[in-house]
């Protein structure tokens, strides 16, 4: 069992920090525990493509004399690091208007709790 997990710790430890923010998702009652959940589930999410693009012994893919042109598999993929960039930009967006909406419902209806705000908004109806 050891056998197979060997090597691949950094997997292992970006599918439980997805399961936790999963669980917070979708079982806490605070929005601020939910955003934060968000918040996780995309940081796996971008590791996950960061550790996978990632090759042992592996340079950046600049032409240099010492490497020959022969074997590509002496360079890195720029691709994946290229669309994880965006897609942190994507993810502090997102981290910044769920919190200022999270503001926003707290100063209308002093609270975060997903089920007293269900209750009070239903009471304005």
């Amino acid at each position: 069992m050891l056998e197979i997990i060997e090597g691949y710790y950094a997997y292992f430890f970006l599918m439980l920090l997805f399961v936790i923010g999963l669980y917070a998702m979708m079982m806490k009652r605070n929005l601020m525990k939910k955003i934060m959940g968000m918040s996780m589930i995309q940081s796996a999410a971008i590791l996950f493509w960061i550790l996978s693009a990632f090759k042992e012994g592996a340079t950046v893919p600049i032409l240099d004399r010492a490497i020959s042109l022969d074997n590509p598999d002496l360079y890195l993929n720029p691709l994946p690091h290229t669309l994880m960039l965006t897609a942190i930009v994507v993810a502090v967006v997102t981290l910044g208007v769920s919190i200022a909406l999270a503001v926003a419902i707290y100063q209308n209806y002093n609270t975060l709790d997903e089920r007293e705000l269900l209750a009070r908004m239903e009471e304005e109806k």
